[in-house]
């Protein structure tokens, strides 16, 4: 319905123009509500930094794990194989053999591992080249290693991931699955972006999450995403932003009741086939399989937490403000998931079959979700001091009003201690440390920190009213899908 896609943009506009409309008529109640939302907002911090100290805590002691070894309690444990799908656009050489890398180190049988490298059509003559070498490295590393080339231009399609993902796994059902003869089932489809690498143990615990889920059948798999790859590559603001991102999946992962898909994770084959496969026009495909899946299923969808790790690239180039463009289009990109919304509502509507309590439970925590990314940042650290300066002169001398700066300055500091607490997990994240890393970096490391209010307005509330409004405006001003560029700098590479 297209009246659902003014709604998360007309919510967010309708509070911040509201936060202006009332610091000039009604500063004092303003000057309430926003001492009221800062106190909300350091106890969020709190709550939300528990979480991250929870999920840091049992993905350190995942790592330890030998998860191939705890699979042996499961008898059919070898009856399961992964389709391993591997998108990919324009990216060079050097990143995909990185990832190819991974693979090969894996700790798990490679004759389970079936891997499609997916090149479009419309950069084969990049792609296959790339492509070509990928396959004369590689080959024989795997039960089959394939290419598959996604059609240009077909009906009903819009350039990007979801549509290239759809044809490839299609393809590995017709070329490979089928003839193999192997269950739908017993088929575990793990689709990465190109820059993914994958850990040594992640298909061990894969299967074994599997295998021991409740509900396998009806269930994808969320391994945590660590931008790091590149992280020494990029500079302060992108790694503030890649860390950012990191710890609110991580977060996200302690609460499993609200987890939906994000970009690399994993699910069965047999709910892929049941569905159609990804939707093909849509930009925020990750996000949206969760929701075809679950209104397919009526409801009977969820997501299981791995806490166990996959490293993909932080966002950066060579260039300072390209790297900065591109921050703020990769932001864009991950907002326009409120694209999901009308069709999570639209969907609530015409299956009956969801209990009103889900569909409640849902329709809150995503729009809530959304309307946060775009509000909240710019309410805090921008529209604060409202009502002092624009609250009409019969209130001028108001001691609340003259208190308000110092007030909600304080409390913002002690909201710092949900930004201490991401400074020093992030550091503990880092990888293999560079030729030229020094001891001092780490002070660099921390500090750049100071940085995130600034990060939270300019590529966060901003990117995600953008986003927004598109959505409002539809036609020629909806999103296609952006490609983030990928790249390897020789001279900062790990050692």
């Amino acid at each position: 319905m297209r009246l659902f896609d003014y709604l998360p943009g007309f919510l967010s506009w309708a509070t911040l123009v509201a936060v202006i409309f009332f610091s000039w008529q009604l500063p004092i109640w303003v000057a309430i509500f926003i001492i009221l939302f800062d106190i909300y907002w350091l106890l969020k911090s709190i709550y939300l930094a528990l979480h991250l100290r929870s999920t840091f805590k049992q993905m350190r002691k995942y790592l330890t794990v030998s998860w191939l070894e705890r699979l042996k309690i499961f008898a059919d444990w070898k009856n399961i194989h992964h389709l391993v799908i591997l998108p990919m656009a324009h990216e060079p050489y050097e990143v995909i053999r990185e990832t190819f890398q991974s693979l090969r180190r894996v700790n798990y049988p490679k004759e389970k591992l079936l891997v499609v490298l997916a090149i479009e059509e419309r950069f084969a003559d990049k792609a296959t080249g790339v492509a070509d070498r990928i396959i004369g490295e590689f080959s024989g590393t795997f039960l089959h290693l394939i290419i598959t080339k996604h059609p240009a231009g077909l009906a009903g399609e819009i350039p990007g991931k979801g549509s290239n993902e759809a044809w490839a796994v299609k393809e590995a059902k017709k070329l490979l699955i089928d003839p193999l003869g192997i269950r739908y089932e017993d088929a575990l489809v793990s689709v990465f972006d190109i820059d993914t690498q994958v850990y040594p143990e992640y298909f061990g615990c894969l299967t074994h999450h599997f295998l021991s889920a409740e509900f396998p059948q009806r269930s994808s798999y969320q391994p945590i995403p660590l931008f790091i790859n590149n992280i020494y590559q990029a500079p302060a603001l992108a790694r503030v932003i890649s860390f950012s991102a990191t710890f609110w999946q991580m977060m996200q992962q302690s609460r499993p009741e609200r987890l939906t898909t994000f970009s690399s994770h994993a699910m069965p084959l047999r709910a892929l086939v049941d569905i159609g496969y990804w939707q093909k026009n849509v930009v925020s495909e990750d996000s949206r399989i969760f929701w075809q899946c679950y209104l397919h299923y009526s409801g009977d969808w969820r997501v299981v937490p791995l806490f166990y790790p996959v490293a993909m690239d932080a966002n950066a180039t060579p260039k300072f403000w390209q790297t900065m463009v591109n921050l703020y289009k990769q932001q864009r990109r991950w907002a326009w998931g409120a694209e999901n919304i009308p069709y999570m509502l639209a969907g609530f509507i015409k299956n009956k079959l969801i209990p009103l309590k889900s569909k409640i439970y849902w329709t809150f925590n995503v729009t809530e979700g959304f309307h946060s990314w775009a509000t909240n940042s710019i309410l805090i650290f921008a529209l604060g001091w409202l009502p002092l300066i624009i609250g009409k002169a019969e209130f001028s001398e108001v001691v609340l009003l003259h208190n308000l700066p110092s007030i909600t300055r304080w409390i913002m500091l002690f909201s710092g201690i949900g930004i201490i607490s991401a400074a020093i997990s992030s550091m503990l994240l880092l990888p293999e440390k560079t030729k030229d890393f020094r001891f001092w970096h780490y002070i660099l490391y921390f500090l750049q920190w100071a940085l995130m209010p600034l990060t939270l307005i300019i590529f966060g509330s901003l990117p995600a009213l953008e986003a927004q409004t598109r959505l409002m405006l539809g036609g020629k001003w909806r999103l296609g899908f952006w490609v983030t560029p990928k790249g390897r700098n020789p001279e900062t590479m790990r050692n």
